[in-house]
């Protein structure tokens, strides 16, 4: 695989908008995929897909039951894959949850969607991360505006766009809980920031990220051509959104939580070579290197939509 960077970031002395060379759904065979043509489409559109109902309320509690008993486990909490808020000990992400949790496990392989994140990108997948986001009621932070793809890119060392994630909402997400919030068709350009990486960065950057996130004029233009939208859905639901699409989220000042399971999907042709930032790569807890493996999924569901 070339290793040629197509699509450099924080080298640069001022931003740059780079158009996109990969397709956002590299399937063709629209008759074998695992949800209608239209969602396939609106995908392509948009950058990203909200599910409704993908997993009942009894899934839903069965996670949240789980994810309880992670916050008592004080090894867990102790370790490098638990983050707390910038400010306080709060629960922030917990990471690395489909090695270490065999629930979580699992739910990354369900057909359900690990079967769409095929189709889309038209080859067998591996979990490049996965996490669980937590967003407590009053205390939970911000997620500034950001493309994943930039940091998976420059820190992680993945070449091309050929990735997605998927995020399995454990509550209700809404305007007032601080939900995602995404810009439709902002896959299709890439922003290159400014700012020299740290050495270790991604302690830092996991609390608050400040390199690595686009300038203020950049994001403006993004806003006026692409508009913004809620990311807005009860538990059950999924929401699949392409590697590249500028999203973030507000803080939560409500009494109500918002806790998401999340998994990004990286095609096997896609796998990460040496960061093409920093020389050091981030930690395998954050980016899989070392134990890259093609999922394996049980039968498929029904087909949706």
């Amino acid at each position: 695989m070339s290793t040629h960077d197509i699509y450099p970031s924080r080298k640069q002395a001022k931003p740059e908008i780079i158009e996109r060379e990969e397709p956002t759904v590299f399937a063709s065979d629209y008759l074998r995929a695992p949800i209608s043509e239209t969602l396939i489409r609106q995908y392509e559109r948009d950058g990203f897909l909200l599910l409704p109902n993908v997993f009942s309320q009894a899934e839903v509690n069965g996670f949240l039951a789980e994810m309880t008993n992670m916050q008592k486990d004080e090894a867990l909490l102790a370790s490098d894959a638990a983050i707390t808020e910038p400010e306080g000990n709060a629960l922030r992400s917990v990471f690395q949850i489909h090695r270490n949790n065999d629930l979580y496990s699992r739910v990354a392989a369900d057909p359900r969607i690990a079967d769409i994140a095929r189709f889309i990108l038209d080859d067998e997948v591996y979990i490049h991360q996965s996490r669980l986001n937590f967003k407590p009621g009053f205390s939970g932070k911000d997620f500034y505006w950001h493309s994943d793809f930039e940091t998976w890119h420059v820190e992680d060392g993945m070449p091309r766009m050929r990735a997605l994630s998927a995020s399995i909402l454990l509550t209700d997400n809404n305007e007032f809980n601080g939900s995602l919030m995404l810009m439709p068709g902002s896959h299709k350009e890439y922003i290159a920031c400014v700012g020299e990486t740290p050495e270790d960065y991604y302690r830092d950057s996991l609390k608050n990220q400040t390199v690595g996130t686009p300038d203020s004029g950049s994001l403006n233009d993004f806003q006026q051509r692409y508009g913004l939208q809620y990311a807005k859905a009860k538990a059950g639901s999924v929401l699949l959104f392409d590697c590249n699409v500028m999203h973030g989220s507000n803080s939560n000042i409500t009494a109500s939580p918002r806790s998401n399971l999340f998994f990004v999907y990286n095609a096997m042709s896609n796998r990460v070579v040496e960061p093409f930032g920093p020389a050091k790569p981030r930690p395998e807890f954050l980016a899989t290197r070392e134990q890259i493996e093609p999922l394996v999924s049980p039968h498929p569901h029904k087909k949706a939509g």
